[in-house]
């Protein structure tokens, strides 16, 4: 018995293999707002940002992992949900950049990163601009990237949100007014949908809540004062340092740099941030918790209504028995005088058949009263 092996196809093979790797892409800015893309592989991103491969697994598109915001020696982990980022005190990598919810990102963070760098650039060039009237108002590197990421994940939720009311409240009151299949099935669509985003925004709550009541966890987010204090120039040095150094100083403000060189558990401006966009990804679930309470009276005020033509039909029915109990008392009286058998009281009283008419009617008129009072008394029909 000969065995043929027939090759596989190599383009089908490449194929299936393309789509079963992610995507090496990652879109590199600084602190200019310049971008570079980089298809390199995880060890390259790992030896460029130091970070283990534990952490980088977080931001794998094939795994699910929930939302986070990791704080690590040199940078941030940051993953919600499309957003895949490394934040470090001098750069940002973005995971897949040509995906059409990051685009956005990129050139929000093009417009915002910059502007720090540009003010230290115009205050080197004239000698008389004050320092501190430069950078008064502009927080480090690493914390306007993360204001980008957490804006634009809550701007993102508060859409979907936005788009699921508009097309949920008029279905819902279209039900009430006429139950059908069709909006039936189009209103446990929204259902679903509305449980999946609930979902989603409640896990980027959950990790803000966790971040604001931990202050370690935070503090590990401070990257510019963790790169300060690694440095061995300190206190008032260190100031002069960000005047000579375009790239360290267009990182840190002036409240960056007060917090420098105070206390190190200071994570007040942090807070402040962080509690920002809580706030709105809180108001956000919300709208949907009021949403679900909306679609949860809906199917009650439905669910009475059902319940309301059930008990119609078994009134109907109810009708239809008694009416047929009486009924079957006349056949019964038309059955006994059919029947061919010879009575004595069958002849020469013809006066007899009248009164049986009326006592059988009287007798079904009273079967029906009575039957009727019972449904009435246990609840079936209305008075």
């Amino acid at each position: 018995m000969t065995t043929h092996v027939v090759p596989a196809d190599p383009q089908v093979m490449v194929t299936v293999k393309k789509k079963a790797q992610p995507s090496k892409s990652w879109v590199l800015l600084d602190s200019n707002g310049e971008t570079t893309v980089l298809d390199v592989d995880k060890y390259a991103i790992m030896h460029r940002v130091n970070i283990h491969a534990r952490d980088l697994r977080i931001l794998d598109p094939l795994l699910s992992y929930p939302s986070t915001i990791l704080g690590r020696d040199g940078a941030i982990v940051l993953n919600l949900e499309h957003i895949k980022a490394i934040i470090t005190s001098e750069e940002v990598l973005l995971r897949d950049p040509s995906d059409e919810y990051v685009v956005p990102v990129v050139q929000e963070l093009q417009r915002r990163l910059p502007i720090l760098n540009a003010a230290n650039q115009g205050q080197q060039t004239s000698a008389r601009i004050d320092f501190d009237a430069g950078v008064e108002d502009v927080s480090p590197f690493e914390f306007r990237a993360l204001e980008v990421a957490l804006e634009s994940i809550c701007s993102f939720l508060a859409a979907r949100t936005l788009e699921l009311e508009t097309a949920a409240y008029p279905a819902l009151d279209e039900l009430t007014s006429l139950i059908s299949g069709r909006d039936l099935d189009k209103v446990r669509k929204m259902k679903s949908a509305m449980t999946r985003l609930t979902a989603r925004v409640q896990k980027v709550r959950d990790e803000l809540e966790q971040l604001l009541d931990d202050d370690d966890d935070m503090s590990d987010l401070y990257l510019s004062r963790k790169l300060a204090a690694a440095s061995p120039v300190s206190g008032s040095g260190a100031a002069n340092r960000y005047n000579v150094s375009p790239t360290i100083g267009s990182k840190i403000s002036k409240a960056s740099i007060a917090t420098l060189c105070g206390d190190e558990n200071d994570v007040e401006e942090l807070g402040m941030l962080l509690e920002a966009y809580f706030m709105q990804i809180d108001g956000t679930l919300n709208k949907l918790t009021t949403l679900r309470e909306y679609i949860d009276d809906t199917e009650d005020y439905i669910n009475i209504q059902l319940d309301n033509h059930r008990n119609q039909l078994i009134q109907l029915e109810l009708f239809l028995s008694s009416g047929t109990v009486s009924l079957a008392i006349y056949s019964l009286v038309a059955a006994i005088f059919g029947m061919n058998i010879p009575y004595s009281w069958n002849t020469d009283h013809d006066y007899i058949f009248p009164w049986v008419v009326v006592v059988s009617g009287l007798l079904s008129a009273f079967v029906f009263i009575l039957i009727m009072s019972y449904a009435r008394f246990k609840g079936l029909v209305g008075t």
